[in-house]
């Protein structure tokens, strides 16, 4: 068993808890109160900016070149083609600034950088998978299940669930296998306990958008 798969079935609850959340599933009916999505969508283009800079950082300590490269990819999609579809976003739904950056989002992107800058590169590489990964399953459990006409999330839909940044997710979840075989038990246990707790803030990040959670 690789160590991503084993890692999946410790956090597989967290997934399914988060499917079952209103934020998820109301965005799946297109119901989402307009308000919840722009709170979520200020967030999380201030999280990128931050997401993009724990990638670097990561690209910067890589053991290998090609690792390098793939990461420097990954923060330049996170900082200039994310943000570029966060513009759309903006615009679609009357955001008109970012504003401050709040708990959820704060405590997420300091445990990323924090934990991109001090522990092993292998841990890093850990944390930062969920939103790959755990984005890129709710993308497609929505797409694939949830056909509803007129959604105005389907934007969001679409480029969670569409084959680009699936390409990128298997990519990331390759990576973190190659480099957990070559290192040590303790590394990988390390690294499966950063993939959990940022899984668990991927949680807090919608329930925070649902609920409207600030300082």
């Amino acid at each position: 068993m690789t160590w991503s798969e084993s890692t999946w079935k410790q956090t597989e609850h967290t997934y399914e808890s988060i499917l079952e959340m209103p934020f998820v599933t109301e965005l799946a009916k297109g119901t989402l109160p307009v308000e919840k999505f722009q709170f979520y969508m200020a967030q999380d283009s201030l999280y990128l900016e931050h997401f993009g800079r724990a990638l670097a950082l990561i690209a910067a300590r890589a053991n290998s070149i090609s690792h390098t490269l793939d990461y420097l990819k990954y923060a330049e999609t996170a900082i200039v083609v994310e943000n570029m579809l966060h513009e759309s976003y903006f615009n679609d739904f009357g955001i008109t600034e970012k504003g401050e950056i709040q708990p959820a989002c704060h405590h997420y992107v300091h445990y990323i950088k924090s934990t991109a800058a001090l522990d092993s590169v292998e841990i890093a590489m850990a944390a930062v998978l969920p939103c790959f990964w755990i984005y890129k399953k709710v993308g497609d459990h929505i797409y694939n299940n949830f056909k509803i006409k007129n959604n105005p999330y389907q934007k969001w839909i679409d480029t969670y669930g569409g084959e680009e940044f699936s390409n990128a997710v298997k990519q990331a979840i390759r990576l973190c296998d190659e480099v957990a075989s070559e290192t040590t038990p303790a590394i990988r246990q390390k690294m499966e306990q950063a993939y959990v707790t940022s899984s668990r803030m991927e949680y807090k990040f919608w329930d925070a958008a649902y609920n409207l959670k600030k300082w």
